[in-house]
């Protein structure tokens, strides 16, 4: 009676092994229930092709259905309801720093005209009094900071261990509860950094280096370039670490801009901006290999009509996003010639055709980039943000455009 047959004891093995992987599921599943961030982030990442939303599945290099579209600074001052909210927290850093304010006010485009990226509402500067950096935003836009043009004044950098899940936690607040509201919908959730060369920018010249053609910049590479080199690879670190921190918040797809670099020559960019935006990207690829990045560049001196279009997809990006001072086409052609047939584009509405343009003008513009863009991916936004002064059903006919539009 001790003796089983062999039936008997194929059944109870068979048995024991589902009560064992039965077992391992839940625990699988509570540990995954149970942990922060990261969980969010390997959602996205492991989601299939057919279940992740089309603008996350066009920055991985899918030729989607139909094209997805956002637009840069979507949230902001072209909205009334943004405008209204600026009379109860009338500071750029309250607005952005406030989890409740910063999350309502990234929804406001999503909810007013159903883009397909939904944006963390923030700057590039938020990660620098992590840094033990302060800075200060004023309504027009300046801003001001402490400026570091010494070893001295970089040691209060150095000194200062860069913990953005305690000093800047509200980024991840947000991007948590954006993913979770989203969750289930068509639409993708991004988060953004600044890239070492932009950021180094505005430490150095203590405020936007624009209105000096960034000479305290130019000079400082001079005098003493081991400090700007030792100052972009701690941004550098940062940046990457920053960024990783957004992934596991619950970011999907991450934009990276290096809005000033285009004002460097070629071979300035080469040793200034490139082997940054490289550390960057790698970084954040060798630890979340499954979330694309989009990098994007302003238009300037050296960088308008593409001519710093493929230093930029040599950044290792999946996706380049196109100013509006080329046609889409011409940028696509130069990134096939170079090699980088698999990196996608993004782009490229002028935004004063937006801004100032009639309804048929823009159905015109965009329709006319999105037949240029069949079939290869493609992100649906504009060559620059959104102009403030942007009619919001101007806004709305844009990204309705494109979500009627059939690939």
């Amino acid at each position: 009676s001790r003796r089983l047959s062999a039936s008997t004891l194929a059944l109870l093995a068979a048995i024991s092994r589902i009560m064992l992987l039965a077992t391992a599921a839940t625990a699988l599943s509570v540990r995954m229930s149970a942990a922060p961030a990261p969980a969010s982030a390997s959602a996205s990442s492991t989601s299939g092709a057919a279940d992740a939303p089309l603008l996350l599945r066009a920055a991985r290099g899918e030729v989607t259905e139909s094209t997805p579209v956002w637009m840069m600074r979507q949230a902001g001052r072209h909205m009334q309801v943004y405008r209204d909210l600026v009379k109860d927290y009338p500071t750029f850093r309250e607005r952005s720093e406030i989890p409740d304010v910063s999350y309502a006010v990234s929804m406001q485009p999503r909810d007013a005209y159903g883009t397909d990226g939904v944006i963390l509402f923030s700057d590039i500067l938020t990660p620098l009094p992590a840094m033990g950096v302060d800075f200060a935003i004023s309504e027009g836009g300046g801003i001001t900071i402490d400026p570091i043009r010494t070893r001295e004044a970089f040691a209060k950098m150095t000194a200062v261990p860069f913990e953005p899940e305690t000093k800047i936690s509200f980024v991840g607040d947000v991007l948590k509860r954006l993913r979770a509201t989203l969750a289930g919908t068509d639409a993708t959730v991004l988060g953004f950094v600044g890239l070492p060369f932009t950021l180094g920018t505005y430490l150095i010249e203590g405020a936007t280096g624009t209105k000096t053609g960034f000479a305290a910049m130019r000079q400082l590479r001079e005098s003493d370039p081991q400090l700007v080199a030792d100052m972009l690879k701690l941004l550098g670190d940062r940046i990457a670490q920053y960024a990783i921190y957004q992934i596991d918040s619950g970011a999907q797809v991450v934009q990276v801009f290096d809005s000033w670099a285009g004002h460097l020559t070629p071979d300035e960019f080469d040793e200034w901006a490139a082997p940054f935006q490289r550390q960057v990207v790698g970084a954040i690829k060798a630890a979340r290999p499954d979330t694309p990045v989009i990098i994007y560049m302003a238009p300037d001196t050296h960088s308008k009509e593409g001519a710093l279009i493929t230093k930029l997809a040599a950044s290792g990006a999946n996706v380049v996003s196109v100013d509006h001072t080329l046609p889409i086409s011409a940028a696509r052609e130069l990134l096939d010639e170079a090699g980088y047939e698999s990196v996608g584009l993004q782009g490229n509405l002028d935004p004063a055709i937006l801004a100032e343009g009639s309804e048929e003008e823009i159905v015109a513009a965009a329709q006319d980039i999105l037949k240029k863009m069949a079939g290869r991916p493609h992100i649906m936004n504009l060559g620059h943000g959104i102009e403030p002064t942007t009619p919001e059903p101007s806004a709305n006919l844009f990204v309705k455009t494109v979500q009627e539009w059939r690939n």
